[in-house]
């Protein structure tokens, strides 16, 4: 693991963000969250499935214009709806760092009382938003945000997303690798973010930045003379409404192609204490019936 030294005022690291090898601990990693807010993962996915997401998702990201707006990128091109576009995401959305780190940081045991009865749950986490993003030579930087400013967190307060973006070219100061100021989540909401406060990302393909909701970052300035690119999942607690409607930008067919595990991040699963029934049943029972329909026919 290697890591930042010093700080600039409001606790952001002067050096870099911290570095850590896709086989590191998973109670570093939550530690390093908490305090910082974001870290890289070096060689989070393998050449070979690097390689087949370009495949399968290049084509669509080459037929799309640019954004065409001063918030989304004036030259950049943005794809959505990816767990339809591709069936190489388990990796990616399941790695232990990613996956493993946004359910130790979000699944926070909580209770209710039911009448008299002091009832222990756990939330679920879903996926909420995914994009292809990339960002063209003369593209200038993208406000800095936080992302779950869509829900209108509170901040400082708990956690509610914990997001990915996936290197799928080289990410540099130079070529508009994420903006991201360490430690902003611990900020309240009347401090306003200073460019001069955030720091690039700057990774190979197949690393990984994971960030969480409240920390301020954004699409750098893209000085150079090739696009970069990068591939963003974002995980939100089950009880909010996600980003992307997942149940119209994925196909039942595209979501029989995955695991369980990921079927339910799509959103086929239930919220405790009970949102996102289905005839009062976990809506994975229309899974398993699609399923069991189509191996029958």
């Amino acid at each position: 693991m290697s890591g930042a030294s010093g700080e600039a005022p409001g606790g952001a690291p002067t050096t870099g963000l911290t570095r850590v090898r896709p086989d590191a601990d998973l109670d570093d990693v939550v530690g390093i969250l908490t305090r910082d807010g974001a870290v890289i993962v070096e060689e989070l996915v393998n050449d070979e499935t690097l390689a087949r997401l370009w495949d399968d998702l290049g084509p669509a990201l080459d037929a799309h214009d640019f954004s065409g707006d001063w918030y989304n990128g004036k030259r950049t091109r943005r794809v959505s709806s990816l767990f339809a576009r591709t069936t190489r995401l388990t990796p990616v959305v399941t790695h232990p760092l990613y996956l493993g780190a946004a359910r130790r940081i979000m699944q926070e045991p909580t209770h209710m009382w039911i009448g008299r009865a002091r009832v222990e749950m756990v939330p679920s986490i879903q996926i909420s938003g995914t994009q292809l993003i990339q960002i063209h030579p003369g593209q200038g930087k993208q406000p800095l945000h936080r992302d779950d400013a869509l829900h209108l967190r509170r901040h400082p307060g708990p956690t509610s997303r914990v997001q990915l973006m996936l290197a799928m070219s080289e990410f540099t100061a130079a070529n508009g690798g994420t903006m991201v100021i360490p430690g902003s989540h611990h900020w309240d909401d009347e401090r306003a973010p200073r460019a001069e406060e955030a720091l690039p990302t700057e990774m190979p393909a197949g690393s990984g930045l994971i960030w969480l909701g409240g920390v301020y970052h954004g699409g750098g300035h893209n000085a150079a003379d090739t696009p970069r690119t990068g591939l963003t999942i974002a995980l939100d607690l089950g009880n909010l409404r996600q980003e992307e409607n997942q149940y119209l930008a994925v196909p039942m067919e595209a979501v029989l192609a995955y695991p369980e595990e990921v079927r339910r991040l799509l959103g086929y699963d239930r919220c405790s204490p009970g949102l996102g029934w289905y005839e009062m049943e976990d809506p994975y029972v229309l899974l398993e019936r699609a399923e069991a329909a189509t191996k029958s026919g």
